[in-house]
Order: structure tokens, then sequence, then C-alpha cells
């Protein structure tokens, strides 16, 4: 059973990394954990349990910190407008991004830029 979830586990990795690096023309294109699970044809308490078992954590908690660590790189490295950083990962509304950003971060991704 647990070579399954870790099959289930490196297939789910691998689709998330394939949406990095992201940029203003290629935005992310799974953002949940149902997306995920729908195109990988499993259940989405499969992939849950599955990702419990093989990586310790949620299928919710790998996206969200994947998606984080590429705010902070894109925030960091690149001359894109929070706006469109938060468009490019997903967010349909700059303040929904600024939200998620000081929710896990605790400040603001303009005051994280110019750190």
């Amino acid at each position: 059973m647990l070579k399954a979830s870790h099959r289930v586990s490196d297939l789910f990795v691998e689709l998330l990394e394939q949406q990095f690096p992201v940029d203003a023309q290629h935005p992310i294109r799974f953002r949940s954990a149902s997306q995920f699970a729908n195109h990988m044809k499993v259940h989405v308490n499969h992939l849950n349990r599955s990702l419990k078992k093989a990586l310790n954590k949620t299928t919710t908690q790998v996206i969200t910190e994947r998606i984080l660590s590429e705010a902070k790189t894109l925030l960091q490295k690149s001359s894109l407008s929070v706006a469109a950083i938060g468009y490019a990962l997903g967010f349909t509304e700059a303040a929904h991004f600024n939200n998620f950003f000081r929710k896990h971060t605790k400040t603001s991704p303009t005051k994280f830029r110019t750190r």
C-alpha cells in the first residue's frame, strides 16, 4: 500500500512542479486538491491519503507551500507587478493574492519585495 501512496504522491509532485516557473503568459493551471485529483483521475480523498502517508502533509499544504515559494521568488527576482504575480499564480483578484500572502508570511507582498 505504501508503494501505491508513493506512486500517487510522485505523480502529484511532478504535475505540481510542471506548472513552474510561471509568468503572465503561462499562469498556473491547477491550484486545488480537487483540480489535481480530477486531472490525475483519482478521488481527492485518495490523493490526500496518499500525500499524508508519503509526505506527512495534506494536498492543500503541499500546493500552498509551492505557490508561496514561487510567489517569494517572483517578488524578489522579477519585475512583474504584485497583481501580475497573483494572476500568474491563479488568483483572480490582486486582493486575494495579497490576503493569501499576508496570511502565510505575516507581511504584504509589497513589503516582502522591498526587504
